[in-house]
C-alpha cells in the first residue's frame, strides 16, 4: 500500500473509531510507528487530523457542525478531485457552483484562473474566491443556512433559472445506481436540479462514500451528467451507469 493509501485509510479509520493508537495503526498497516508518524504529520499538517495522548483524534472542529464534519471526511480524496476538476474549467468560463463541503474545494482549485464568472449560493465559495479579483463572484439570494453557510429556497432556484452557464458543477449527499443522485434535503436538491436544467455542460463530483450514504430526495437520474469526478468506482456499478456519461477516476492522477 502506498503512502497515500495508507493516510487515506487512517483518515476513514479515525473517522470512524474517534481515536486510534500510533501503535495499533503502525500493527494493522504492517509498517513502523516512524512511518506512521509521518503519515500522521502529514494528515495533521491538512488539518484533517490531530495528535492527542499517544495517538491521533479528529480535530476539535469537527464537533461544530454538519459542513465542518463533511470537510474532514475524505478531506485529501476531495481535494485531489476538485483539483482535477479545476484542470478542465477553461479560462473565460461561466460555472454554477452548488451546495456542499466538496464544490468549496473545487472553488479553491479554481482560486488561480485569471477569467471566470461563477454563480453561486454557496457562501463558502464566494469567501474562497475571495483573493481573486479577476474571477468575478455573483451571489444568490435566498434562506441563510446557518451551519452550511449557504442560501436556499425559490430565490436561488430562481437566479440558476435567470442564466445558461458553460459549466454546473455539482456534489451531491448519495448516489444509487436506480435513481441516480439524491440530497438529504429537499432544499438542497432543488438547487441542483435547477443547475442541472441551466447548464451547457453537467459536472458530478463525488467520492465512492456516496455510494453507502442513504438520503431521500431525489435530484436526477445519471443520464442528466455528462462527466463523472471520483475517487474510484467498482465495475458493478460502473456497468448500471448510462454509456454516455464520461468518468474520470481523480485519485493517483
Amino acid at each position: 500500500m502506498g503512502a497515500k493509501d495508507r493516510q487515506k485509510s487512517i483518515l476513514d479509520w479515525v473517522n470512524e473509531q474517534k481515536h486510534v493508537e500510533v501503535e495499533d495503526i503502525a500493527q494493522r498497516f504492517g509498517v513502523t510507528t516512524q512511518t506512521i508518524r509521518r503519515d500522521i504529520n502529514k494528515l495533521c499538517e491538512q488539518g484533517v487530523l490531530r495528535r492527542r495522548y499517544g495517538g491521533v483524534s479528529l480535530p476539535a472542529s469537527a464537533t461544530i457542525s454538519p459542513v465542518e464534519n463533511a470537510r474532514i471526511h475524505h478531506h485529501a480524496t476531495k481535494q485531489q478531485m476538485a483539483q482535477r476538476v479545476a484542470m478542465d474549467i477553461p479560462e473565460g468560463a461561466t460555472v454554477s457552483l452548488g451546495v456542499g463541503s466538496t464544490i468549496e474545494l473545487v472553488a479553491k482549485a479554481l482560486i488561480h484562473h485569471q477569467s471566470l464568472r461563477i454563480l453561486t449560493n454557496n457562501l463558502s465559495v464566494a469567501s474562497a474566491l475571495s483573493g481573486n479579483s479577476g474571477i468575478e463572484v455573483i451571489v444568490s439570494g435566498g434562506q441563510y443556512r446557518h451551519n452550511h453557510h449557504d442560501v436556499v429556497g425559490p430565490e436561488v432556484t430562481g437566479f440558476f433559472s435567470s442564466f445558461i452557464t458553460d459549466f454546473g458543477i455539482i456534489s451531491t449527499g448519495s448516489m444509487d445506481p436506480q435513481h441516480g443522485l439524491m440530497d438529504f434535503d429537499i432544499r438542497e436538491a432543488e438547487v441542483s436540479r435547477a443547475i442541472i436544467s441551466n447548464t451547457r455542460s453537467r459536472l458530478l463530483v463525488a467520492n465512492h462514500s456516496k455510494w453507502t450514504q442513504s438520503s431521500h430526495c431525489k435530484v436526477a437520474s445519471f443520464k442528466y451528467v455528462d462527466r463523472f469526478y471520483t475517487d474510484f468506482i467498482s465495475a458493478g456499478k460502473q456497468i448500471g451507469l448510462p454509456a454516455s456519461l464520461e468518468i474520470i477516476e481523480c485519485v493517483g492522477a
